[in-house]
């Protein structure tokens, strides 16, 4: 019966847009979390969808930027995941069962002094701890979805580190998945050499201030829409466009009000002008290994990285 019922929920995720469907048992969930939102929680199912590898391309050419943050980030956070997530509770809620979905909450984060670089950061809520929110990347690996790569990305056999997902907290005891032995992530470090402000420590740790800094294109040399005279009265100027500021949060924040240089998307969702290129190197890196499942006909960087001078 469990398999049919897995089986079921597998078929409608993925009819919903979901490329990878993976269950995990509750005994073998780290995160707390879990069992606080869901008390009666026996299975965790975690459906992930890709992010378009051509969602990348206007960026990797310098041509056009919004489709990544529009196409990768947006449309599948605020409307093909949600609608899965119903699709899929409302299967289990007709066999008997409990669904609790769980997305994403971008703007609530129970840190004090810390951000999220894919939203507006003067629109979060810090330092909530009543709503809880699962750890996404630790229950992806427990769900068995894949590895944890240098940086923190989760990396999957079919997409690399281009994925986002959800997860369904449910009483039924579905049939579990096997975890993932990590084989991909081979600490080349490309991640961190590719991020344009710095931002990825030798120990693989993310400063989420100089993130969201560069995220929305702080950096001069790959950012073809910041004027000349950009940060004129900043006394970093320099430093900041060529990527070589070390910001505290307070400096993050100044900085992050003068460089507004692309249009930000609905849901407080900022335009990215880096395009997450610490994922992006990571993909390159692992295609040229030749250990992604999913190939294509021509490689993903064609031609040497294009850079504009910092100061014109």
């Amino acid at each position: 019966m469990m398999n049919d019922l897995k089986q079921r929920l597998v078929d409608i995720l993925k009819r919903e847009g979901a490329d990878l469907v993976r269950v995990g048992g509750v005994s073998r969930m780290t995160d707390l979390a879990v069992r606080r939102l869901l008390p009666s929680c026996r299975s965790v199912v975690c459906a992930a969808f890709r992010q378009l590898r051509g969602s990348r391309r206007g960026i990797e050419e310098g041509t056009t930027y919004y489709q990544y943050t529009t196409m990768a980030v947006e449309t599948l956070e605020e409307v093909v995941m949600p609608m899965a997530l119903l699709r899929a509770c409302d299967l289990l809620e007709e066999a008997g069962f409990d669904a609790l979905p769980q997305r994403r909450s971008q703007l609530i984060m129970a840190e004090e002094d810390s951000t999220n670089p894919e939203v507006d950061h003067s629109e979060i809520y810090r330092g909530v701890t009543g709503e809880l929110q699962l750890d996404f990347e630790r229950c992806a690996i427990d769900c068995g979805l894949g590895e944890r790569g240098f940086s923190g990305s989760i990396l999957t056999d079919d997409f690399g580190p281009f994925q986002r997902w959800v997860f369904i907290l449910t009483d039924a005891e579905l049939p579990e998945d096997p975890l993932v032995a990590p084989h991909l992530c081979d600490g080349c470090q490309a991640c961190r050499r590719a991020c344009p402000g710095h931002a990825i420590a030798a120990d693989g740790a993310l400063d989420r201030w100089q993130c969201a800094v560069y995220y929305v294109g702080a950096y001069r040399g790959t950012n073809p829409f910041m004027p000349p005279d950009a940060l004129a009265d900043d006394p970093e100027r320099l430093a900041v466009i060529a990527g070589e500021a070390d910001l505290t949060p307070e400096r993050a924040r100044e900085v992050l009000e003068q460089i507004h240089f692309y249009p930000n998307m609905k849901h407080a969702y900022m335009a990215s002008i880096c395009g997450k290129a610490c994922d992006t190197a990571c993909y390159i890196r692992l295609e040229e290994r030749g250990v992604l499942t999913r190939r294509f006909l021509s490689p993903f960087r064609r031609r040497p990285e294009w850079r504009l001078p910092i100061e014109e």
